[in-house]
């Protein structure tokens, strides 16, 4: 027999359940602890790539402008690297708000268990707005913006080039 709705993060109790209860719930909470890990690795992967993708494209801004001289096709590089900071800045923040909603279920988890380790520590932490900790997100999705910015000066580079105003 079910013990709570749809809503409900669990769907027995101990004596509905058919099977070790205790035994299944701890590995279930050891499984999704781990995928909670597995968002912050893919971040990190995330960040990784778009970082290089716009190092590339600064580089590339570079070796046009160097080689070929400015045509309008160069816009076509900051524009894109503007997109990818963008992109990048959300990614960052969707990760981020899907840990968040891991790490409340896992808090929901640990209320059946002896301990609430990650419940302690996020409380003392100061959930991330403290002084002894930041929740790295909130310092991470600072990074794309000076790329941003530099997509766009570049931009405007380009643009008073091609209009004469820089020779």
């Amino acid at each position: 027999m079910s013990s709570g709705s749809g809503n409900s993060l669990f769907q027995f109790t101990g004596e509905d359940y058919e099977g070790s209860f205790k035994a299944d719930l701890l590995e279930q909470y050891k499984l999704y602890v781990q995928s909670a890990e597995n968002v912050s690795a893919r971040r990190v992967q995330s960040s990784r790539y778009l970082l290089t993708l716009n190092a590339a494209l600064i580089a590339l801004y570079g070796f046009q402008s160097a080689g070929f001289g400015q045509s309008y096709w160069a816009l076509v590089v900051p524009i894109v690297g503007i997109a990818v900071s963008l992109l990048w800045y959300l990614i960052i923040e969707s990760h981020a708000n899907l840990n968040k909603v891991k790490f409340d279920i896992i808090h929901e988890f640990e209320q059946h268990l002896p301990a609430a380790m990650y419940r302690y520590e996020w409380r003392l932490a100061e959930e991330g707005r403290g002084k002894s900790y930041r929740a790295v997100t909130a310092i991470e999705k600072w990074i794309p913006i000076p790329f941003a910015i530099l997509h766009v000066v570049l931009g405007i580079f380009i643009v008073l080039s091609l209009i004469g105003i820089l020779a």
